[in-house]
């Protein structure tokens, strides 16, 4: 078992990329920029020296990212006792570490839900991402894995689909209009037409910003799926547990059966209960409180296909017993 304390996300990062830089992607598109606030506090807290204070002072000259840092950390999801009222407050019982996490996909998601996308509905999409970031987080914890950079990992696999498929939009439009005689991967679609994909172009951004590696090693490999699973150095790992979130169904349907896997996945996996992870992302969605109306539960949208897995379990029960 890979032990992810251990893992050299620098050394795997270079060896995955292989030197790919953002510059395989066409010059003509928009790309999105990480706040300014979000850039000087990642930069900020690499500094031992720098104190709280002047990580909230930086903070609080955004306030969108300062009143997001609040309401996140007064949300029942964060379940603390006393409400906190200022950003030194929210960094004080967050932790530097948490608190970049939380500034990193708030900001992005910011930037990005700023931009508009022909193919694309942004609030659907970003309701899907905090689905499968809240999967990812239950999975890092039946893994043992860093449950804040898979959720972080989760949230930011996709976050330059919007972008993508605006600026290519004919593209991307013949990938949703004949879905099924496509490939089973949308990133092989997209290699296929492009040659790279929008987990690479996604990580050579976001390596670009400096990020943290191993929450680029979740965006770059988030389409690996299940085998993951066996990966020897990366099984136990936030990596995995976002590959498996991204299993789940969206608006693309980037994983053609990805949701049957996660069923089949049941049958290998006795600890993954795929029904009771998805009540509990539910659960804990309704509880957020996020501003953007959950139209489509997740429960709602896997309940045709757990329902037929159940079917053929029981029918196969039958015909056991029968034969007894």
């Amino acid at each position: 078992m890979g032990d992810q304390q251990s893992i050299d996300w620098k050394n795997l990062l270079d060896e995955k990329l292989d030197n790919l830089t953002i510059s395989i992607l066409p010059p003509t598109l928009k790309l999105p920029a990480l706040p300014v606030a979000v850039t000087q506090f990642m930069e900020r807290s690499k500094d031992p020296e720098a104190s709280l204070k002047d990580l909230a002072e930086i903070i609080e000259t955004d306030s969108g990212l300062t009143i997001e840092l609040l309401r996140h950390l007064n949300s029942s999801f964060v379940g603390l006792r006393h409400k906190a009222t200022s950003a030194m407050q929210a960094l004080s019982l967050l932790g530097r570490r948490q608190s970049t996490m939380f500034l990193i996909t708030t900001g992005m998601e910011a930037a990005v839900r700023s931009r508009k996308s022909k193919l694309i509905n942004q609030g659907s999409f970003w309701n899907t991402c905090l689905q499968k970031a809240l999967f990812a987080r239950e999975v890092g914890k039946l893994l043992g894995a860093d449950v804040d950079v898979a959720f972080a990992g989760a949230m930011l696999s996709d976050f330059l689909l919007p972008i993508l498929t605006n600026d290519l939009y004919e593209h991307y439009l013949q990938f949703t209009d004949s879905r099924e005689k496509q490939p089973e991967l949308m990133v092989q679609f997209e290699n296929n037409t492009f040659q790279w994909d929008h987990a690479v172009a996604g990580a050579c951004l976001a390596r670009r910003w400096y990020l943290p590696d191993e929450l680029v090693c979740c965006i770059l490999m988030h389409h690996r799926g299940l085998h993951m699973l066996v990966d020897p150095v990366l099984k136990r790992s936030s990596v995995t547990a976002v590959a498996i979130s991204a299993l789940l169904p969206d608006q693309l349907r980037q994983h053609y059966t990805g949701l049957e896997q996660l069923v089949l996945l049941q049958e290998k996996w006795p600890a993954f209960d795929l029904e009771k992870l998805i009540n509990s992302v539910d659960e804990t969605h309704a509880e957020i409180g996020s501003g953007v109306k959950n139209d489509f539960p997740l429960a709602r949208r896997c309940k045709p296909v757990i329902d037929r897995f159940k079917e053929k379990c029981e029918s196969r029960l039958k015909n056991e017993a029968t034969d007894t």
